[in-house]
C-alpha cells in the first residue's frame, strides 16, 4: 500500500512556444528580402506541427507563405519580399507595388503593393506569434523602387521645400515678392490720385 509521503505531484506539461522568433525586412543589392529566424521551444514535445508559415496582412488583404520545416528547434533563412523579383544574376527586375506598362514603370496597388505599408507579421507553427516587420527603407546604397521612379508613399502629403508646411498654391515662391510689390505700387498710385484730385477740387 502506497504511503502519502511517497506521492510525487505530476508536473504539468510545458506548452510549446516560438517566443524570440523574428522577421526583418532587408535591402540587399536594390532587392527587398525578408530574413526570418524561428525558434521552437517544446521540451515536452507538445507541438502538433513543425512547419513554419509567415502571414502578412494589411489594407484588407492577407497572404500566407511557407517558410519551411523546423529541425532541432530552429529554422533560419530568407525569402524575396512578395512582389519582388530578380534576374539570373541576382539583379532586381521587379518591386512590390510596381508594374511595367508599355515599357514604363507604373506604381500600383497590385503586385503586393499593400505589403509596403505593413508594420508586423505573424509567424505560425502551432503555436503562433506576432513580430514587427516593415518594408526596408531606401537608402543612398539601396534603391527600393525602379530606377528613375518617384514612389509616392501611402498617405503622404506635399509640403514646401523649406519644411514650413505651406500648402501648394500653384504660385512659385519666387513670384510672391513680385505680386506683393505690384499691390503696393497700385495702392501708392491710388493714394496719389486721390490726393491730387482733392487738391484740384479745393483750388477751384
Amino acid at each position: 500500500m502506497a504511503n502519502a509521503e511517497d506521492y510525487v505531484p505530476r508536473t504539468p506539461p510545458v506548452e510549446p512556444s516560438i517566443a524570440g522568433s523574428a522577421a526583418t525586412g532587408v535591402c540587399d543589392g536594390d532587392v527587398p528580402y525578408i530574413f526570418y529566424d524561428v525558434t521552437l521551444t517544446d521540451p515536452d514535445d507538445k507541438a502538433t506541427s513543425h512547419t513554419a508559415y509567415l502571414t502578412l496582412s494589411g489594407g484588407g488583404q492577407s497572404e500566407t507563405f511557407l517558410l519551411g520545416e523546423i529541425v532541432g528547434g530552429q529554422l533560419s533563412g530568407s525569402m524575396l519580399w512578395p512582389g519582388a523579383s530578380v534576374g539570373p544574376n541576382g539583379e532586381p527586375t521587379g518591386w512590390p507595388g510596381w508594374i511595367q506598362v508599355g515599357g514604363t514603370w507604373v506604381q500600383t496597388d497590385g503586385n503586393y503593393g499593400w505589403t509596403r505599408g505593413i508594420t508586423s507579421a505573424e509567424i505560425t507553427v502551432n503555436p503562433e506569434t506576432t513580430v514587427p516587420l516593415s518594408y526596408p527603407p531606401a537608402s543612398p546604397n539601396c534603391v527600393m523602387a525602379p530606377p528613375g521612379a518617384d514612389p509616392t508613399p501611402p498617405g503622404s502629403t506635399t509640403t514646401s521645400a523649406s519644411g514650413t508646411g505651406l500648402a501648394e498654391t500653384g504660385v512659385s515662391p519666387v513670384l510672391l515678392p513680385l505680386g506683393v510689390g505690384s499691390v503696393l505700387v497700385i495702392l501708392a498710385g491710388l493714394v496719389f490720385f486721390l490726393v491730387r484730385r482733392r487738391t484740384n477740387t479745393s483750388t477751384r
